[in-house]
């Protein structure tokens, strides 16, 4: 039987074949983010493989009033702050299923940014 090589080195450095390389798409850009059953999340975009996202300085839009979308929130942001249900970021999360990313405006970002807290 034929064995398989899985990395091999040249004047010291190691080389993979290239399926074997974890392949993501990685940026900073602040977005929105709705999956399958987990809901809708904004944050910084770190990668993305498939339906695998990793946001950092992430927000569970629980409730946004104000704007009559995720596609109006995204561009405009919130008309109506105070009535939103953005809770704390939490520095990392990964979302599965995703099914929706959406790139936020400077402006729409700054005011998801700061709607107030919610808290129980």
């Amino acid at each position: 039987m034929e064995s398989e090589v899985k990395e091999i080195a040249i004047n010291g450095v190691s080389y993979v074949p290239k399926s074997d390389v974890d392949v993501k798409e990685t940026s900073n850009d602040y977005v929105l983010v709705r999956t399958y059953s987990a809901g809708v999340f904004a944050g910084y975009l770190e990668s993305r493989k498939e339906q695998e996202v990793v946001l950092r300085n992430a927000r569970r839009i629980w409730y946004w009033d104000g704007a009559a979308s995720l596609s109006q929130l995204a561009m405009e942001g919130t008309n109506k702050p105070e009535n939103c249900k953005f809770p704390c970021e939490v520095d990392i999360i990964t979302l599965f299923q995703v099914i929706e990313i959406i790139l936020c405006t400077n402006e729409a970002k700054k005011s998801i940014k700061g709607v107030p807290v919610w808290k129980m």
